[in-house]
């Protein structure tokens, strides 16, 4: 048997070692729960390691596709500068032409270049194919300048429209590209500021686990501790116990000899006393025998034994 186990056995007896046994149940329970704690906090600690390990990944996945945005932009965006400046210079000429040809009728010139170029046509066969005179030819001239300048102010006008036209469609486009390039820009940058806020926080509650791990780590060790001292006491007082009781018990022996010796003691000295006085008894007997035969009195047998016979033999 230990002397844990002897401690524990004579715990009733030995109010400190009943005290100690109970507050070694307490600190063994406070240990358990310790344990468990410990347990729990890692099980949380894997889910939220886990959590983060995901969300980085997601961040990294969001910030590609951020780079990737971003590099259209790089590309689209210079394009969409240059094309909205072209088109508001190409509205300026338009604005210059129409000045030019002259407001009020500027959009129904637009529709009389066939009329123009055929009248135009018309002068100029008139001035190879007609006699004129000076005069004539020269209003004709004069004329033909100012149709020829005229139809080709609307054509320029007509060819600036078209270009604008085609300019307007590819900036709506590109401005549509581009819009959408900055919502994205817009909805990765949204997302990637939730992630990064859900990952501190989720960091926090990671450093915050781990130093309530600790924390529990130390209280285990200080019950551990705690349980060693207690232990340690229990021996000794086991040990102490253990001690008593041998002691105790060649007391006990020694005082059970000295009980046999004395008692083996007195026995001889009655023996002896009871042979003194069997001798003495013994020694009269003889005594008396012999004055009865000194004085030629018939002796019985018994008399003559104690007379003839051998005392030591009796």
């Amino acid at each position: 048997m230990s002397t844990a186990t002897t401690a524990n056995n004579n715990s009733e007896a030995d109010p400190n070692m009943k005290t100690l046994l109970e507050f070694k149940k307490t600190v063994v329970d406070e240990q358990k729960q310790g344990d468990k704690k410990i347990e729990e906090i890692n099980t949380r600690l894997e889910a939220v390691k886990k959590q983060i390990d995901e969300e980085r990944m997601q961040l990294d996945e969001l910030r590609t596709k951020l780079k990737s945005v971003n590099e259209e932009k790089d590309a689209d965006y210079p394009k969409f500068v240059e094309l909205r400046n072209s088109l508001i210079e190409a509205k300026n000429q338009m604005k210059s032409l129409d000045d030019k040809v002259g407001q009020a009728k500027s959009r129904k010139d637009r529709n009389e270049i066939h009329g123009l170029t055929k009248a135009l046509e018309q002068i100029e066969r008139d001035i190879q194919t007609k006699k004129l005179s000076k005069e004539e030819e020269r209003k004709l001239v004069a004329r033909s300048k100012e149709i020829a300048t005229k139809l080709h102010t609307l054509k320029m006008m007509h060819k600036k429209e078209d270009q604008y036209r085609e300019m307007s469609t590819q900036y709506d486009e590109l401005k549509g590209r581009v819009n959408k390039i900055f919502r994205q820009k817009e909805e990765f940058g949204n997302k990637i500021g939730k992630l990064k806020e859900s990952i501190e926080s989720l960091v926090n509650t990671r450093e915050a686990l781990y130093e309530e791990r600790r924390q529990a780590i130390h209280t285990v060790r200080e019950a551990a501790a705690k349980l060693e001292m207690i232990e340690t006491q229990l021996n000794a007082i086991a040990f102490k116990k253990n001690r008593v009781a041998q002691s105790e018990t060649r007391q006990k022996k020694t005082k059970e000899m000295e009980e046999r010796r004395v008692a083996r003691q007195e026995a001889m000295q009655e023996r002896v006393r009871r042979d003194k006085e069997y001798q003495e008894r013994w020694n009269a007997l003889k005594e008396a025998a012999m004055k009865k035969m000194s004085s030629g009195e018939k002796l019985t047998f018994d008399e003559m034994k104690l007379i003839f016979g051998d005392s030591a033999q009796e």
